[in-house]
């Protein structure tokens, strides 16, 4: 196996992004998918090589790549405990930061991805907790803060300087763009997975910022990208909710363990 390595809140600022959820994923018909042809259906393999990160590592097995990743950001963050060699105090441009009172903590999740994604039938609606892994092995969450599909604005002043935040398990994750990763490879570059399989590239493309009027229900589209010249279905950040992912899962999502 190769090792690889976001209004103010308000009261108690100690609600945050809950990954806790006992309903059963809802789903919703696929039937609008404009985008269920060839470019649906591929093979990531290409792609794997991208990913590095502090306690990340990968392995395939059958159809599948496993990740397994300790969550932990490889850059600065006040949330790190001060005794950490990556803290540092907040430094971005958010003049309302307000740093919620939990803690970067190492985790155990465990992602079964699909290697050749698929468009699904019925898309499956995403759920709180982690939705997919960026390239440095730290989590993507969904559009909305814990523990009842809030929007973010009620907490994206918790956000530190590269837009990410742990809940109260110490679990350290990106809602919106994850600007250390768009600062180290660029504005168009691939960031990580969603868990159908499809990738996430940032918020230009040919040189042009993406909009949410350029994506489906889902916030994505086909098309060729850097890393997949024949083309593919890939999601978008962009600065406007959902900023990450829409709808739901375009594909069939795998199975995410923690």
């Amino acid at each position: 196996m190769p090792i690889i390595l976001f209004t103010l809140l308000l009261g108690s600022v100690s609600v945050s992004c809950s990954s806790d959820s006992d309903d059963a994923p809802s789903v919703m018909d696929g039937s609008d998918n404009e985008d269920s042809d060839n470019l649906s259906h591929t093979d990531i393999t290409g792609i794997l090589n991208l990913f590095e990160g502090t306690g990340l590592s990968y392995e395939i097995t059958g159809d599948n790549v496993i990740f397994t990743t300790t969550d932990l950001p490889d850059h600065p963050s006040p949330y790190w405990d001060v005794s950490n060699e990556l803290y540092e105090p907040y430094n971005g441009d958010n003049e309302d930061f307000n740093r919620n009172p939990n803690q970067i903590l190492e985790q155990n999740i465990v992602f079964t991805i699909p290697l050749r994604p698929s468009a699904a039938e019925t898309n499956e609606v995403t759920g709180l907790g982690p939705i997919g892994i960026a390239r440095n092995g730290v989590v993507f969450y969904n559009q909305y803060a814990g523990p009842n599909n809030q929007p973010l604005t009620n907490e994206i002043n918790s956000f530190d300087q590269y837009l990410g935040h742990p809940q109260q398990a110490g679990q350290y994750h990106y809602h919106i763009e994850p600007s250390f990763l768009t600062g180290t490879f660029g504005m168009d570059a691939f960031l990580g997975l969603l868990s159908d399989g499809f990738p996430v590239y940032g918020p230009i493309e040919n040189g042009i910022a993406i909009t949410n009027d350029d994506l489906d229900v889902f916030h994505g589209h086909s098309g060729v990208t850097s890393d997949f010249p024949q083309g593919i279905y890939h999601y978008h950040i962009t600065d406007a909710d959902p900023y990450l992912n829409g709808n739901g899962y375009y594909g069939i999502p795998g199975n995410i363990s923690q």
